[in-house]
């Protein structure tokens, strides 16, 4: 029989992942034009300090995610929006260029408290033989976060000052997100001490102990490779369709990544259960170098782009359900917040790297051949999975 869904957690971390990627992820760059101009510093400049607090946001991860397992998700999540509330008073209160990247460092590392690694965690503590259904439609739900916070943000600072976004924005972590976190902790609290075992039955994963380490190290590679590509044609997408010629078309092709990435986690609900994890990872690698190959063989034309794009939301929509899903499949849910400490740690390095690479690639050696860099990395994230096959070994 089919362990039925937590709708309630679901829906509660639906709403809390919405408010944490779209206040301490997808403002920053509606902002960050206004932010420069406060501190006297170059878009360059801000972006780097973003790139820094990626880093050490990075380097923060695996000790969070050994947490999560000691003390449980929800209250790392409960503890995380009263850091997130903080972080972002902090920087809109910040005198100085210093104290702003230390705010924006603070940001960032409260951003691995409350966002998936954190959230994925918590749904298999909750009910690890339904966490994989759990985190798809997770996904979802978050899924809308860009479509509602870049039009909100872009609102809000059309009559407030970046400042006082970000302080509205600490008000909806803290009135918002913190209740429901404690709430979502003391529920897991209760079904610990309702069960026999101080934790539901564990799922196990389908690799032999033997092959775990080196299976690791090649799934976080992939992941990282596929983040990288990622995450650099995301940051400069609207940039790179105009420097291929579609001029006022590029904001109308990058507005559909969005819908794209629902689409495809739409898709996976209906027909992705018959598939393993590590198909829909396959899958998810082999859309990003598709997407790429068919924007550089089609540019300037509009048509060739609007695909571009589609593909491309959906690789990077189902990647986002893989990364929470996959390690389940094959390591299992005993010790589950460590192991995604460590891909974090991964991600938001090759998240804080994409943005500088591709603006170096993209203005010493012009846009089509960063797009085949892209291309090349996204296709070794592809080799590394298919590599993964090798090591799997259903039970």
């Amino acid at each position: 029989m089919t362990e039925r869904l937590p709708i309630g957690a679901i829906s509660a971390l639906g709403v809390t992942q919405i408010i944490g990627y779209g206040t301490l992820y997808y403002s920053f760059s509606i902002l960050a034009p206004s932010m420069g101009a406060s501190l006297g510093w170059s878009q360059e400049w801000i972006f780097a300090s973003l790139s820094i607090a990626l880093l050490v946001g990075g380097f923060t991860a695996p000790w969070f995610g050994s947490l999560i397992d000691r003390v449980g998700a929800g209250v790392v999540m409960t503890f995380g929006s009263a850091a997130a509330a903080a972080a972002l008073i902090a920087c809109a209160f910040a005198p100085g260029g210093s104290t702003f990247v230390a705010a924006l460092i603070g940001i960032e590392v409260a951003a691995n408290l409350v966002q998936y690694g954190a959230a994925f965690a918590l749904l298999v503590q909750l009910q690890p033989n339904a966490a994989q259904r759990s985190i798809t439609a997770l996904t979802l739900i978050a899924g809308f976060a860009s479509t509602l916070f870049w039009p909100l943000t872009s609102g809000l600072h059309a009559v407030l000052s970046w400042e006082k976004v970000y302080l509205i924005f600490a008000a909806l972590n803290l009135l918002i997100c913190l209740p429901l976190h404690a709430w979502l902790a003391q529920g897991a609290s209760r079904s610990r001490k309702q069960t026999a075992s101080p934790l539901p039955l564990p799922v196990a994963g389908t690799l032999p102990p033997e092959r775990r380490r080196a299976a690791f190290v090649i799934m976080t590679l992939g992941f990282a490779l596929q983040y990288l590509a990622g995450s650099a044609v995301l940051v400069h997408m609207v940039p790179l369709l105009a420097g291929l010629g579609l001029g006022a078309s590029a904001a109308v092709v990058g507005s559909l990544f969005g819908p794209s990435q629902v689409a495809s986690r739409l898709l996976n609900m209906g027909l992705g259960r018959r598939l393993a994890p590590l198909h829909l990872a396959l899958i998810s690698a082999a859309l990003i170098p598709v997407s790429a190959a068919i924007l550089i063989l089609t540019a300037p034309l509009v048509p060739g782009a609007m695909i571009f794009a589609v593909i491309f939301g959906m690789g990077n929509g189902l990647l986002s359900i893989v990364s929470g899903t996959l390690p389940l499949s094959l390591f299992g849910s005993d010790g589950y917040g460590r192991l995604q400490g460590r891909m974090m740690a991964a991600r938001l390095v090759a998240s804080a790297l994409a943005p500088f690479m591709l603006s170096f690639t993209m203005t010493s050696f012009g846009i089509p051949a960063s797009i085949g860099g892209i291309i090349s990395l996204a296709a070794m994230a592809v080799i590394a999975f298919a590599i993964l096959l090798r090591f799997h070994r259903p039970r």
